[in-house]
C-alpha cells in the first residue's frame, strides 16, 4: 500500500491494506441471512506486537433476541443447544449488539489508522451475510466492513493444512480444540483468531509478508 508522506499510518493499516481484521462467528436460526434469527455475535479484533505478529485482542461477544418474525429452524437449535428463550441468557436486541460491535470496531480503527474493517471468519460469506442483515434491518448505516471482500480461514486452512473444517485445521495446526465447546460464537470466534493469526505469523517467517510498505 502506498502511503503518503503525511499520512498517519501503522504496521497493522501496513499489512492488509489500509483494513482492519476481525474475526467474527455468528450462531443463527438457520441459513438464510434475510429471514432467519441472529442468536449469537462474537468479534475478536486482533493486534499486532512490536515484531509485526499478530494476536488475538479485544473480544465483544453477545448473546442476542431473535428479531421480531425471524424464523428459527429446530434442526439450527439441536446443532448449536441454544435456547433462544432460556430466562438466564441475557440477550440484547439485534440493534445494540452490532452497534457495540461496530462502534468498537471503529475506535480500533481510528488508532490504526484504518480505512475500513475487513471480516474474518470461517465460511465467511455466511458470517458476513448474517451481520450485514442484522445492520440493514436496524436501520445501521455507519457499517465498518467492507460490503463484499472478506477474508476465508477455510480457505487459508485449505492452503495451509488441507483441511477445511475449523476443528481439523486446528487440530492439525496444534491448536486445542474442544469438540464439547464448539458451535458458541464465542469459542468459535477464540479458535478462529488463534488460527487467522497462526497462519498469518508462519507466512511472515516463512519470508511471505516483510511488513514494510510497499
Amino acid at each position: 500500500m502506498k502511503v503518503e508522506d503525511n499520512k498517519p499510518t501503522t504496521p497493522m493499516a501496513e499489512r492488509f491494506r489500509g483494513y482492519l481484521p476481525v474475526v467474527i462467528d455468528v450462531e443463527t436460526g438457520g441459513f438464510n441471512a434475510k429471514t432467519d434469527a441472529l442468536l449469537e455475535l462474537c468479534g475478536i479484533i486482533p493486534t499486532m506486537n512490536q515484531d509485526g505478529l499478530l494476536q488475538p485482542g479485544e473480544t465483544i461477544f453477545h448473546h442476542v433476541m431473535p428479531f421480531e418474525g425471524a424464523n428459527i429452524e429446530k434442526r439450527a437449535l439441536e446443532f448449536t443447544g441454544i435456547d433462544p428463550h432460556h430466562p438466564f441468557r441475557q440477550a440484547i436486541s439485534e440493534k445494540e449488539a452490532v452497534n457495540d460491535l461496530f462502534t468498537k470496531i471503529r475506535q480500533v480503527m481510528k488508532t490504526e489508522h484504518c480505512t475500513r474493517a475487513i471480516l474474518v471468519a470461517h465460511n465467511a460469506t455466511f458470517d458476513h451475510g448474517f451481520v450485514t442483515a442484522a445492520a440493514d434491518r436496524s436501520a445501521i448505516k455507519r457499517n465498518p466492513f467492507h460490503p463484499f471482500t472478506t477474508i476465508d480461514t477455510a480457505s487459508l486452512a485449505a492452503l495451509a493444512y488441507g483441511q477445511t473444517v475449523l476443528a481439523k485445521a486446528c487440530e492439525a495446526a496444534k491448536i486445542d480444540f474442544d469438540h464439547d465447546e464448539a458451535h458458541s460464537a464465542l469459542y468459535d470466534t477464540q479458535k478462529t483468531a488463534e488460527l487467522f493469526c497462526l497462519i498469518v505469523n508462519r507466512w511472515k517467517a516463512l519470508g511471505g509478508w516483510q511488513n514494510e510498505l510497499r
